[in-house]
């Protein structure tokens, strides 16, 4: 029961990667592709830890950590770039 709730877990959040790809792509503004970009580091940072459950092991968690940090900065540094023009002063 727990590895096929699992299994659908992971399959909803593969499609939403796909659906955050295709709105990177036909995203009106660029604040809506920071957004979708965004998105799609939580749903990456999801299906990590799915798959550490699905697996049993916590060689996953490190890289989660590591994905949720990198897409934080980078978030910053995109609005950042946005509201500025640069992105170191």
């Amino acid at each position: 029961m727990l590895s096929t709730a699992l299994a659908f877990a992971m399959g909803c959040f593969a499609l939403a990667l796909v659906l955050n790809l295709i709105r990177i792509a036909t995203a009106p503004t660029l604040a809506d592709r920071i957004l979708a970009l965004d998105t799609m580091t939580i749903n990456v940072i999801a299906l990590l830890m799915l798959y550490g459950a699905r697996t049993g092991g916590v060689s996953t968690f490190e890289p989660a950590v590591l994905f949720a940090m990198t897409g934080f900065v980078a978030t910053v540094a995109f609005c950042k770039y946005i509201l500025r023009g640069s992105i170191i002063e």
